[in-house]
């Protein structure tokens, strides 16, 4: 094997290594057990988590471009008349 291409595989197995150390040190090591002062509220249903992270992104994104597109449209106009 080549110099570059020793070094390009150790540069590669260095980045993999140091990515898997950083996700074994960040995972939750004791997620099981309560902390003091920790409560959880009640779980949400079907119908509030698809509203909550499907419907409610969807109709904020539907107003922002409504509004997008009437503030272009006015000033389209505006430039037409003027």
């Amino acid at each position: 094997m080549s110099n570059k291409v020793k070094k390009n595989v150790l540069r590669a197995g260095t980045i993999t290594a140091g990515t898997a150390l950083m996700l074994l040190m960040s995972s939750p090591a004791f997620a099981l057990t309560r902390d003091d002062g920790d409560d959880p509220g009640p779980g949400l249903s079907v119908i509030q988590t698809l509203g909550l992270y499907v419907a409610a992104p969807i109709v904020l994104f539907l107003i922002i471009a409504g509004l997008v597109i009437a503030g272009d449209k006015s000033r389209k106009q505006a430039q037409s008349k003027g």
